[in-house]
């Protein structure tokens, strides 16, 4: 079970030296099931179920053979995600990952904090540096921005939404 909570973030905090290096590829969107990895040596496959705060979640470390086998049959139309992952701790002993990608999704930055409850979730008052919310909106999940053109489909959400607000 993973209770998370999803902001963007437009202005970037003060950032410390230490970062890890994340590639992630979609072998299906529905159930959404991914591979990672982390670092030069970390790779894991996820199946992750559901959407919004509460969402069902399995891990497992693979090898680096089996990862390069799935990365050669990702989801058609996707690309790996290539980031930098921050974590800066939060009051109350909680962490923010902090996500800075490369590649093309580079510009777009993107911020989740994990909870043991629901309860704590809710009760959570996000940072200034936070920006926006997306817990619960579909359109900023990492298995759409995963396509090829994953920046473009992100800039014309938010633009649509700037035209709508005026």
């Amino acid at each position: 079970m993973e209770i998370e909570r999803q902001f963007l973030v437009e202005k970037l905090p003060p950032l410390p030296e230490k970062f890890a290096f994340l590639a992630q590829g979609y072998i299906s969107l529905e159930p959404e099931i991914r591979i990672r990895q982390i670092g030069e040596s970390q790779y894991f496959l996820t199946v992750k179920r559901g959407a919004g705060l509460v969402r069902e979640e399995w891990e497992t470390a693979i090898s680096f053979q089996e990862f390069g086998n799935l990365k050669e049959r990702l989801y058609p139309g996707t690309c790996m995600i290539r980031k930098k992952r921050y974590r800066l701790p939060l009051p109350d002993g909680l962490i923010a990952e902090l996500h800075v990608h490369a590649g093309h999704l580079m510009g777009f930055n993107y911020v989740e904090v994990e909870f043991p409850d629901v309860e704590s979730a809710q009760a959570f008052i996000p940072p200034s540096w936070f920006g926006r919310e997306v817990t619960e909106d579909a359109r900023f999940s990492y298995g759409l921005l995963a396509q090829e053109n994953g920046l473009e489909i992100l800039q014309q959400i938010l633009q649509k939404e700037h035209i709508n607000d005026q």
